[in-house]
């Protein structure tokens, strides 16, 4: 089996915000991953209210410090839900800067090492959720272009209950427990995946 070395870069969706157990969806993928006989480093590095403009500063940084020298390093990366963030009645990140920001770190990083994205999941607010739907539908057509392999969270958790009602459970954005495990599990049958992990 393989030995691999993953960063997860994103926001407090891949930071596990909520989760009691502080595993969140990239957790309890390693988690799943390791009982099939992988060996998985999953460093988590999520920071909470952060957006692709902060992302698009950090990242690289972060996961050279985790990449080890003639090992098996890999990235994923899950971000956007901050981007539709309004204060004032401004949008925190436009579409469009959203985007050209996304190219910019999946561009450099496809050249660097594999990688999956993870597109934003809805949340607990339909005025947002119409703004998440629009990014990730952006980012699934960016994705397409760079030839990176695409999970359409939206879509696949806006079908379960489990999720929404997680959501609630929680506080609106960040799921308790139950929906990060959901999240997990659809990503876990999800082919870009278990082709890193069978």
């Amino acid at each position: 089996m393989t030995n691999i070395r993953i960063s997860f870069i994103g926001d407090s969706l891949i930071a596990g915000t909520g989760d009691p157990a502080f595993l969140g969806w990239p957790g309890r993928l390693a988690k799943a991953a390791a009982a099939r006989g992988h060996e998985i480093t999953c460093y988590n590095l999520g920071i909470r209210k952060d957006t692709s403009a902060n992302i698009c500063k950090r990242w690289r940084a972060e996961a050279e410090a985790r990449a080890a020298p003639g090992q098996d390093n890999r990235l994923i990366f899950q971000f956007g839900v901050n981007d539709t963030k309004d204060e004032n009645g401004k949008l925190i990140v436009e579409p469009e800067q959203a985007i050209a920001q996304a190219h910019e770190i999946l561009g450099e990083a496809k050249t660097w090492l594999p990688i999956l994205m993870v597109g934003p999941p809805p949340i607990d607010d339909e005025t947002r959720n119409t703004r998440i739907m629009d990014l990730s539908a952006r980012l699934n057509a960016l994705c397409n272009e760079l030839g990176i392999s695409y999970f359409d969270s939206f879509a696949a958790l806006g079908k379960t209950t489990a999720w929404l009602n997680a959501q609630r459970a929680g506080d609106g954005v960040h799921p308790v427990a139950a929906g990060y495990g959901e999240w997990a599990a659809l990503i876990e049958r999800w082919n870009a995946w278990r082709d890193w992990a069978p």
